[in-house]
């Protein structure tokens, strides 16, 4: 039996004094018993660390599953609108633009509440708001009160997905293939989604609409995960629970935290990447199956041409990781992108439904790894203390895209026939590729930052002293150098 410290010294003590060594022994000296942590312990709480991290990680996972699921459905289902509703590719395509409202109110209203609320009850409230929305829609209601579920989806759609990237941005290990997973986890769900739609697409009467009964229950699982395992807690809490720590910066007051995120042009410029890609994503997803019923004389089962896009979707997020790392990830979205056109032009120039089917599918495998390298390329751009507000906005750019492009996609079918939606989807990529020009390939100076801030502030208030003009500058500065 091993005896205490304490215990031990005097033991020694005394058998020093017992054997005639002098009164003051020089006993070993044990270090203090708070300061050893047993080999044990610090394995279990690591295994507890990493357990709670991939519970953690597999949430955020179905979460990003439904916002594909929601974004798959659109292609198979909008025929059936037609037919039901009775109405025109411009008056369906309204279901985008409505959304794309939802989404702009969701994409300004996280970063406005994320310091009030904080992560865990922002994320809940976007699945909360989606659950209404589904039950809306799952009623076979007239077309306006479908619109408004449209509006509630995007907000609640646009707040927790911008919640999720942001939360997997802040994560400080691995944080490059973890977004990959949840991205791979959006195409999976857009995958999905396009299968059970078809079947409901070809159901008669009502019946069609009780598609977003299962929506409904992919959103009820989600919710019940989301409120057992970060149960409304902050960011900062939910970290600590897996044994990382919240970035200092990210503490500070949300207000000049914000007005340095739209300060900078690079944050802006991965914005309109993110809207144009998105876009493109969601059009050619939602419009290729009218498309080629329309022009290719696919019957009711092209729907699952829609399967295969997001498929191939997936597919690019994970196996086309090594090819993004030997030729770099930055060079490879520049090929993706003139590939995807290529494929593009395939689609609009041969006359045949399977080569078609085949082109779009690999046109959604070239396409698959972008977004995931547009989030992971935040981290390279902006300072760390910036890089999670930076996500947030450029991901909810990408919501308000996913809503509005489609729409207009519509329209122009509508005006100039669904043949023009090749040419349209590839000049969506033609602006996707020079966009993505535009994003800086190295990080962004802190000074830099700093700078265009004080700059704003000297503009705004010529009448201020030297002095106090000076001491924002410096505590920014001061920060920056943390």
């Amino acid at each position: 039996m091993l005896l205490p410290a304490h215990l031990l010294a005097n033991f020694t003590g005394w058998v020093a004094k017992k054997n005639g060594r002098g009164s003051r022994p020089q006993a070993f000296v044990f270090p203090p018993m708070s300061s050893v942590e047993p080999p044990t312990q610090t394995n279990n709480g690591a295994r507890a660390h990493l357990h709670r991290e991939r519970l953690q990680l597999a949430v955020l996972c179905w979460t990003l599953f439904t916002g594909g699921w929601n974004d798959g459905s659109n292609g198979p289902l909008i025929p059936r609108m037609q037919q039901v509703y009775h109405v025109n590719y411009t008056i369906v395509s309204l279901i985008f633009i409505f959304q794309c409202f939802g989404s702009t109110v969701g994409a300004v209203g996280n970063i406005a509440l994320i310091k009030r609320f904080g992560f865990g009850k922002l994320v809940i409230f976007g699945a909360c708001l989606q659950l209404v929305a589904y039950a809306i829609q799952a009623c076979d209601l007239p077309f306006p009160v479908f619109l408004l579920g449209s509006v509630i989806n995007g907000i609640g759609g646009a707040v927790k997905t911008a919640q999720a990237n942001g939360y997997a941005v802040g994560l400080s290990t691995n944080a490059e293939l973890k977004i990959g997973l949840l991205q791979a986890s959006y195409g999976v769900g857009a995958l999905i989604a396009p299968l059970a739609a078809t079947q409901f697409a070809q159901f008669s009467g009502r019946k069609w609409a009780f598609y977003y009964l299962t929506s409904l229950g992919v959103i009820v699982i989600n919710t019940i995960n989301l409120t057992l395992v970060f149960r409304g807690r902050t960011q900062e809490d939910c970290l600590a629970d897996i044994g990382q720590e919240f970035r200092e910066k990210e503490k500070e007051g949300n207000k000049g935290h914000l007005r340095q995120i739209l300060s900078t042009k690079a944050a802006h410029m991965l914005a309109l990447f993110l809207f144009v890609y998105v876009g493109t994503e969601v059009s050619i997803g939602g419009w290729i199956v009218s498309f080629l019923i329309s022009r290719r004389g696919g019957g009711a089962a092209t729907g699952y041409v829609s399967s295969g896009f997001f498929g191939g979707l997936t597919l690019g997020r994970v196996i086309l990781i090594p090819i993004n790392k030997r030729l770099g990830e930055r060079r490879v979205v520049f090929i993706y992108g003139v590939i995807a056109i290529g494929l593009e032009l395939v689609i609009w120039l041969v006359h045949s439904l399977i080569g078609d089917a085949i082109a779009v599918s690999f046109v959604g495998l070239v396409m698959g790894p972008l977004f995931p390298i547009a989030i992971t390329h935040t981290t390279k751009v902006f300072p760390p203390w910036l890089v999670t507000g930076a996500v947030g906005w450029a991901t909810g750019a990408a919501t308000v895209g996913a809503a509005i492009m489609p729409f207009v996609t519509g329209v122009i079918s509508n005006r100039a026939g669904i043949t023009a939606l090749e040419p349209v989807v590839i000049a969506m990529l033609a602006i996707m590729v020079l966009s993505w020009m535009l994003v800086p390939g190295t990080q962004i100076e802190a000074t830099e930052v700093v700078v265009e801030e004080a700059q704003s502030k000297t503009d705004s208030d010529e009448k201020s002293s030297v002095g106090e003009q000076s001491l924002p500058v410096l505590s920014i500065a001061d920060g920056a150098t943390d």
